[in-house]
């Protein structure tokens, strides 16, 4: 027979309470770790929203100094819609600065990923929908991909075990998306222009 070695009922005063302090200290501070972490996303968020809303303002008041502070020197600016459209880049540049120019980018939707800020909108006619999707790298713009009447959905890589953020509402296009390419984001002002219009993909 193998002997069975019997451990006490109740262990020594001084071990336990050395265990209790060895076990709950890492606990504590993994906790404490991941608090901090979910803060500084939150505000990093909070601080690429604010970057983005002050642009828009800049380019609706026609503030080309402000706009010029918002961008980087080298803006990469990608976009995918109507040649007839191109409404943002006139703005980026300043050549649009007089009142001749009437389009207005009011954002009815604005949804964070990191350092992707996306934007969407329509005109007051509804005829024109339009999704902006913003890079902000310490507090300046370094990227605009910009869709105008293009029905977007957003994926994410290689990355499928993230949560979508709250307001995240699916719909029956993304049954179409990759296990490894979930769809997290998806344009919702498109159907509004009266047509059919052309989908993208934009990956993050």
């Amino acid at each position: 027979m193998v002997g069975l070695t019997r451990f006490p009922d109740r262990l020594p005063k001084s071990l336990s309470i050395t265990r209790l302090i060895f076990h709950s200290l890492p606990l504590r501070v993994l906790f404490q770790d991941l608090a901090n972490t979910r803060e500084t996303v939150v505000e990093e968020a909070n601080k690429n929203q604010a970057v983005v809303l002050a642009l828009y303002e800049a380019l609706n008041t026609r503030d080309v100094r402000t706009v010029h502070k918002i961008l980087a020197a080298e803006l990469e600016w990608w976009f995918h819609g109507p040649t007839t459209h191109q409404f943002l880049m006139p703005l980026l540049t300043g050549a649009s600065s007089d009142d001749s120019f009437r389009f207005e980018f009011d954002p009815l939707s604005i949804t964070i990923f990191g350092s992707t800020v996306i934007v969407e909108g329509c005109d007051h006619s509804r005829s024109i929908s339009w999704v902006h999707a913003w890079t902000v790298t310490d507090g300046i713009i370094t990227q605009v991909r910009e869709y105008l009447n293009t029905s977007l959905t957003v994926t994410r890589l290689g990355n499928s075990g993230q949560s979508p953020p709250s307001d995240y509402n699916p719909s029956s296009t993304a049954e179409i998306t990759s296990v490894h390419c979930p769809s997290v984001w998806e344009s919702s002002f498109s159907n509004r222009v009266g047509k059919s219009v052309p989908g993208l993909v934009l990956a993050i």
